[in-house]
C-alpha cells in the first residue's frame, strides 16, 4: 500500500488533489501544516510527499531540508504559488525531486506522482537489504541467511520484497496477490499466495520474521529493533 502525505493548507486544494490520486492501493494522508506532517512522517510508511511551501507555521523548504536529511529517499514534489525562476531553482537545490507551480493540471500531477513512485520502486528493487542474519540483494538475486545462500523463485523474490520493503506494516492479502502476479491472469487461486508464503517461510527459516495476520495478511515483523 503506498501513502502520500499532502501538506496543503488550502483545504479545498486539499480534497481535490486526495479525490485526484486515490486508488485502491494508495492511501492518502492530508495535512494543513507543517506541524502535522512533521508527526505523520514520524509514523513511518509514506511513500512520496506533496509539499506546498507558504504554510501558517512555516516554510515547506524548512520540511524539505528535514526529510532529505532523515529519509533521503523518499521523493518530494513542490506545489507552490512561487513561480519565479529563483523560486524553482532554490525548491530543486534544496533537494526536492520535482517542482510545480499553481494552477497546474491534476492529470499532469498524477503522471508526475506516478513518474516518482515508479522511480522508488526501481530503486528500492536495486537495493540491498540486511536485516538480522539475512541478506536480500535484490538486483543480483542474491539472498543468504547467515553464510548460507538461498535460491528464490521470481514469485518468492516478489513476495519477499513486498514485505521486507514494507517491514513493520500488514500486507493484505489482495494487495499481495495483485502485486505479485501482475502477468495479466484474469484469476489466481486463493491457494497460490498461502503455498508461496510457505515456501519462503521455508527456505529462509524465517518462520518468526514472516507473520500471518489472520483475517488480514502478512507482515514482515522486525525482531531486533
Amino acid at each position: 500500500m503506498e501513502q502520500i502525505l499532502i501538506v496543503e493548507d488550502d483545504r479545498g486544494l486539499n480534497r481535490g488533489l486526495c479525490k485526484a490520486l486515490k486508488g485502491e492501493d494508495r492511501q492518502l494522508v492530508s495535512c494543513l501544516d507543517l506541524k502535522t506532517a512533521r508527526l505523520q512522517l514520524l509514523c513511518g510508511g509514506i511513500s512520496l510527499v506533496l509539499l506546498d511551501i507558504n504554510l501558517p507555521d512555516g516554510s515547506g523548504l524548512e520540511l524539505l531540508r528535514e526529510i532529505k536529511t532523515d529519509y533521503s529517499d523518499l521523493p518530494v514534489i513542490l506545489l507552490t504559488a512561487n513561480d519565479t525562476d529563483m523560486d524553482i531553482v532554490e525548491g530543486l537545490e534544496q533537494g526536492a525531486d520535482d517542482y510545480m507551480t499553481k494552477p497546474f493540471s491534476l492529470p499532469v500531477l498524477r503522471a508526475r506522482v506516478n513518474t516518482q513512485l515508479r522511480k522508488r520502486w526501481a530503486a528500492r528493487q536495486r537495493e540491498v537489504i540486511q536485516i538480522d542474519h539475512f541478506r536480500f540483494d535484490f538486483g543480483n538475486m542474491a539472498f543468504s541467511v547467515g553464510e548460507a545462500k538461498v535460491e528464490l523463485s521470481k514469485t518468492e523474490q516478489k513476495l519477499l520484497h513486498l514485505l521486507v520493503a514494507n517491514r513493520g506494516r500488514i500486507m493484505s492479502r489482495g494487495d499481495l496477490v495483485d502485486r505479485i502476479w501482475t502477468d495479466g491472469a484474469d484469476y489466481v487461486d486463493e491457494n497460490a499466495l498461502s503455498v508461496t508464503v510457505k515456501r519462503l517461510r521455508d527456505k529462509l527459516n524465517a518462520h518468526e520474521y514472516i507473520r500471518t495476520v489472520y483475517g488480514l495478511g502478512y507482515s514482515w515483523v522486525m525482531k531486533h529493533e
